[in-house]
C-alpha cells in the first residue's frame, strides 16, 4: 500500500476582522446607551427597573473604575489611549477566536470610556465618564455605578485572564502545543 500525502493544511486566518467588528459593536451600543440617559434621565434621578434590582441613573466619573483616584484623569485616559493602540497593533498576529472576543470587549469599552473622557466635561482629557446602570439600590449604595463600557472591560479581562491561565496563546495555540512540536516525538526517546 501506498502512504497517503497528509491533507494540505488550511491556511490559519486572522481573526481582526472579528476583533474589529465586535469591538465596534461593543462601542456602539455603549454610546447609544449613554446618549439615551443623557437625552432622558437627570442627573440624580433614579429609575427603578426589575423590582429594585437595577436602578437607571446618570452620574458623572471622573476618576477610574469605581470613582477610584478622581484627581487622576488625565493619566488614566493616557493609559486608555495606550491600550487602545496596543490591541490595535496586536491585531493582525491574532488567530484566536477567544483572544480576539476578549481584546474586542476591552477595546471598545477603552475606546467609548475614552470618547467620553475627550469630549465630556469639564474638558478635553478631563471629561466625565457617563455611568448609568446601579445595582440593588439607587445612587451606587450597594455596588459602584458602572456602564456598559466597564462591563465589556471587566468581561474581556476576565476572559484574557482565563484564555491565559489555560495557556491559550494569540496565535490560537496552546503553550503545551507550541512546546511538543519544538520537540521530538516522546515515544521514539522511550524506545
Amino acid at each position: 500500500m501506498t502512504e497517503q500525502p497528509d491533507p494540505p493544511a488550511r491556511p490559519r486566518r486572522s481573526r481582526a476582522r472579528l476583533l474589529l467588528s465586535l469591538a465596534l459593536v461593543v462601542l456602539a451600543l455603549d454610546l447609544g446607551t449613554k446618549l439615551l440617559v443623557v437625552a432622558t434621565i437627570d442627573r440624580g434621578e433614579n429609575v427603578r427597573s426589575l423590582g429594585g434590582m437595577v436602578y437607571l441613573t446618570q452620574a458623572r466619573n471622573t476618576g477610574a473604575a469605581f470613582s477610584f483616584a478622581e484627581g487622576a484623569t488625565v493619566l488614566f485616559t493616557l493609559i486608555a489611549v495606550a491600550v487602545v493602540v496596543v490591541i490595535v497593533r496586536s491585531a493582525r498576529r491574532l488567530y484566536s477566536t477567544g483572544w480576539a472576543v476578549s481584546l474586542a470587549l476591552v477595546l471598545g469599552g477603552a475606546v467609548g470610556n475614552l470618547i467620553d473622557r475627550v469630549l465630556r466635561d469639564p474638558g478635553f482629557l478631563r471629561g466625565g465618564v457617563v455611568d448609568w446602570i446601579s445595582v440593588f439600590g439607587p445612587n451606587g449604595e450597594f455596588y459602584p455605578i458602572f456602564n456598559l463600557a466597564d462591563s465589556a472591560i471587566v468581561c474581556g479581562g476576565v476572559l484574557g485572564a482565563v484564555l491565559a491561565f489555560r495557556g491559550v496563546e494569540f496565535d490560537g495555540r496552546r503553550n503545551r502545543d507550541r512546546s511538543s512540536a519544538a520537540r521530538p516525538d516522546d515515544a521514539a526517546v522511550g524506545d
